[in-house]
């Protein structure tokens, strides 16, 4: 058989796997075994196997990943995560809206502390759906809002998403997580604009809520300045060059570790389920990791990037509609794939066309390892989109497992974030400084 027809039945056999309910991770390391074993021989399969499981659990800058999901389940356990909602709604709960805009702001800043958009998704709906719910919000709106700012978990930085793109191109996660940042602030943007504009057609889909005094405004600012001092100093010690990102995550970790100690809900118990919780997110990353590093050397025997990416540029298609053919088809993929399996499936392939197709001049930046960083940021903003388009969506699951709000509806109140999650594509793509702007100025 040629390389390229054992690759095709390689992706059929993973596609198959998956379809059977077997993880990604394991569905990836049995094709890539088993393509090798064919393509080359079985002992080298057997040695890919074992050398890429031993370099990714020896890669010191993976360790980053432990650290600050351990430091995102810190601040769920002892309850940082509340106050810092809790901020958000006493600050602009009494405009219409108001509580909708309070978990979008309250999962901004958790997601910059958890690195994952289940967890943010997740702690933030079982605080503010209940409230939601007694101040008479429209269920499927605010399931939406719950649902969308979740996936910020992704996209600012510390995040899971970019470090898996960092491994796949053997980018800087330091340049990556800054690149974050700004694109982040903007999707942040774009959901509180949404809801301003929903609120303003339809006042009775979010009452305004309480007015708080400004004394009681300013008390729970200060408990809900701890987060906001452990994302400075973690995530500013990364941009001003005093740490490098497994040091930033440590010092995170320790600091979100002594925060948490003087208080009540921080137990022992709470403190076991964050340590178990930390674990088997860090199993499931490590494994992913494993399992494209696995498959990627099977898809480059088989040549399958190179022979499409040569067919794409036969084809004489302009740089953007190029891009637009692969944001398309990488939506497209994201409505029934996990987020994760179609970056570690897919991104092999893509990178080598994006970087051939004369994209980097057309947007006016530099090929290379910048075109690489916002090509990661549009692709992570595309997982985040994944995250909530039907049937698979991960957070409308996560939505749904914490209230008894019908699927159907979860999903009618999403649309218009996933609307403006597509409006923040565009603007990102038609303004690439907006991702690059922090990685070019940080400092070593």
């Amino acid at each position: 058989m040629s390389p390229i027809l054992i690759g095709v039945l390689g992706f059929v056999l993973l596609l198959v796997l998956m379809a059977l309910k077997m993880p990604v991770a394991f569905a990836m390391i049995i094709s890539g075994v088993i393509g090798i074993g064919l393509l080359n021989s079985w002992p080298a399969a057997f040695s890919t196997l074992f050398t890429e499981t031993w370099s990714a659990v020896t890669y010191i800058e993976l360790t980053v990943i432990p650290l600050f999901v351990f430091m995102g389940n810190i601040a769920g356990a002892s309850g940082m995560s509340r106050d810092l909602y809790n901020t958000a709604y006493a600050w602009i709960g009494h405009f219409r809206g108001g509580l909708a805009h309070a978990t979008i702001l309250g999962c901004t800043g958790f997601a910059a502390l958890s690195g994952s958009s289940v967890a943010s998704a997740l702690t933030l709906g079982r605080v503010a759906l209940p409230e939601m719910k007694r101040f008479g919000y429209l269920e499927r709106f605010g399931a939406g809002a719950v649902a969308a700012g979740g996936t910020l978990g992704i996209l600012i930085p510390p995040s899971t998403g970019f470090i898996i793109y960092a491994i796949l191109t053997e980018e800087s996660i330091g340049r990556l997580f800054l690149a974050g940042v700004i694109p982040g602030l903007l999707l942040s943007a774009c959901f509180l604009l949404t809801i301003v504009v929903l609120t303003a057609m339809k006042p009775e889909i979010g009452p305004a809520g309480e007015r708080f005094s400004f004394a009681d405004r300013m008390r729970y600012l200060w408990r809900g300045a701890a987060i906001i001092m452990i994302i400075v100093i973690s995530i500013g010690g990364i941009y001003g060059g005093v740490f490098t990102p497994v040091e930033a995550a440590a010092v995170g970790a320790v600091l979100a570790l002594l925060f948490s100690l003087p208080r009540k809900e921080f137990t022992v118990e709470a403190f076991i389920d964050a340590m178990l919780k930390t674990v088997s997110t860090t199993v499931m990353i490590y494994f992913i990791i494993i399992g494209a590093s696995v498959f990627s050397p099977f898809l480059a025997l088989t040549h399958i990037p190179e022979d499409l990416a040569n067919a794409l540029r036969t084809m004489d298609l302009s740089p953007m509609v190029l891009l637009g053919l692969v944001l398309f088809t990488f939506i497209l993929l994201g409505t029934f794939l996990d987020g994760f399996a179609m970056m570690v499936l897919v991104l092999p392939i893509v990178l080598p066309i994006i970087e051939q197709s004369g994209i980097a001049e057309t947007l006016g930046i530099a090929a290379g390892s910048d075109l690489k960083i916002w090509f990661g940021v549009i692709m992570v903003v595309i997982l985040e989109m994944a995250l909530i388009s039907p049937p698979v969506g991960m957070n409308v699951f996560v939505v749904k497992s914490v209230s008894k709000i019908p699927m159907n509806e979860i999903y009618r109140g999403i649309m218009p974030f996933w609307v403006a999650m597509f409006v923040c594509l565009l603007i990102l793509i038609a303004f690439p400084q907006l991702s690059l702007m922090l990685p070019s100025t940080m400092r070593n």
